[in-house]
């Protein structure tokens, strides 16, 4: 979307587009129509040379109408006298910016399904993974990589659809005139506006909005959730691939220009690096949205250079996170091996549940915290330390303590969870 060649190209869609309508309503000739539709061509025209009258002018539409009815005049003057005829220069550069978007965000959605389908994928094949939880960094209790990969799903299907939903609220023509009222086509302003919307595939709405900038601000919203949400996936993957976890890793990783052995997360890096840039330029939006009356002065300026920027930093985070997880390369022995690294802390509240049935919540915590501590202090593992209090082996021999213990059957509900999310994603 931020291609100068694609918006200059939409605005001329635009021009074409309400040449036409209006030809048909009888408004402007017939003539006039073929003469505009071929001047409005990208290529020909100085993008430039355009953006340098554009910072006099104040806004890019009046370089490229200028332009566009010297094009014109060389085909045919008269037609050049109907090029714009009714519309104002926020008509043409908004409705050009909501074709672009129409455009480009579907892009991402299917970069986002593409991320979805790979993420169930793993959700399926991990089902039964057993690997460490981690809360504050440390591990917590076991869970499986299918259920942290069907988290990412569950995120995704939110976000894709949020954001479709967003595309769509901002399928509306803006077309108004001047001041919003259509005074300059006098009784035949909401004819023109529905020819126009349908010739560009757009809704119309009750109303022009040309100060009005929730649409937008909503689209970029959805952007900037759906890179924080890219962003979350890839800050696990990046976690996951450092050399002490080494439980996941890209399966093409970047190089160091200095160390011959790295294998750098660079998708994830990409993803990141879009999910720390995208709030400022959401912030951009919502605060460019109290604009001035029937126009805005410095608001509506402000959008320009940030919504583009924001869809093309969202398309870059979908593109690399989907790549990211189609490539995704799991260590399931590496993951088995850090469930061990604790000697069994891991599953402390396994145990500590199984003692809560005999003496009760507080005092089979108090029981399985002293264990922890002495096994801290004196090395061996949370089972021998266990087993060495007879208050714990009252009630649970060291082999049902074993049993407690290991970590693949405390993983709860996953299997349930995995199955829910993926079905729901299938559709099914």
């Amino acid at each position: 979307m931020s291609d100068h060649v694609e918006l200059l190209q939409a605005m001329l869609d635009v021009e074409a587009a309400l040449a036409e309508a209006e030809a048909e309503l009888g408004i402007i000739p017939r003539e006039a129509v073929e003469p505009i539709r071929s001047a409005a061509r990208a290529e020909r025209y100085d993008f430039e040379a355009m953006a340098t009258e554009a910072a006099a002018d104040g806004v890019l539409t009046i370089a490229l109408v200028r332009h566009l009815t010297k094009q014109v005049e060389t085909i045919d003057r008269d037609a050049a006298r109907y090029v714009h005829w009714g519309a104002t220069s926020q008509d043409i550069l908004d409705t050009a910016y909501v074709l672009q978007l129409q455009r480009a965000v579907p892009g991402i959605l299917a970069d986002l399904d593409r991320a979805a389908a790979a993420a169930a994928a793993h959700a399926r094949r991990h089902v039964d993974t057993p690997m460490a939880g981690r809360t504050w960094l440390q591990q917590s209790t076991p869970i499986t990589f299918g259920v942290k990969a069907a988290g990412w799903l569950d995120a995704l299907g939110r976000q894709r659809a949020a954001l479709a939903a967003a595309l769509e609220d901002v399928r509306v023509l803006q077309f108004g005139g001047a001041s919003g009222t259509l005074a300059s086509l006098d009784e035949r302003g909401l004819d023109v506006a529905d020819r126009l919307a349908s010739r560009l595939g757009l809704a119309v709405p009750d109303i022009p909005w040309h100060a009005h900038r929730d649409r937008f601000a909503r689209c970029a919203c959805a952007l900037g959730v759906t890179c924080g949400t890219l962003g979350k996936i890839a800050r696990d993957v990046a976690l996951l691939a450092q050399t002490e976890v080494g439980e996941a890793a890209e399966g093409k990783g970047g190089h160091s220009s200095a160390m011959p052995h790295k294998q750098n997360p660079v998708n994830a890096s990409v993803v990141l690096a879009a999910a720390v840039r995208a709030p400022g330029l959401v912030a951009t939006m919502l605060a460019a949205m109290p604009q001035e009356h029937e126009r805005g002065l410095g608001g509506w300026q402000a959008e320009w250079p940030t919504l583009p920027e924001l869809v093309s930093l969202t398309a870059g985070a979908a593109r690399a996170a989907a790549t990211m997880l189609e490539g995704l390369v799991v260590n399931e022995t590496r993951m088995r091996e850090n469930l061990q690294v604790t000697h069994g802390l891991i599953a402390s509240e396994a145990i500590a549940m199984a003692l809560a049935a005999h003496v009760g919540r507080s005092e089979a915590h108090r029981l399985v915290e002293d264990a922890a501590r002495r096994m801290r202090t004196s090395g061996g593992t949370l089972g021998d330390a266990l087993e060495s209090d007879p208050a714990v082996t009252r009630y649970l021999s060291r082999a049902e303590i074993d049993r407690h213990l290991a970590p693949e059957r405390y993983v709860g509900a996953v299997r349930a969870l995995v199955d829910r999310v993926v079905r729901r994603s299938a559709g099914s």
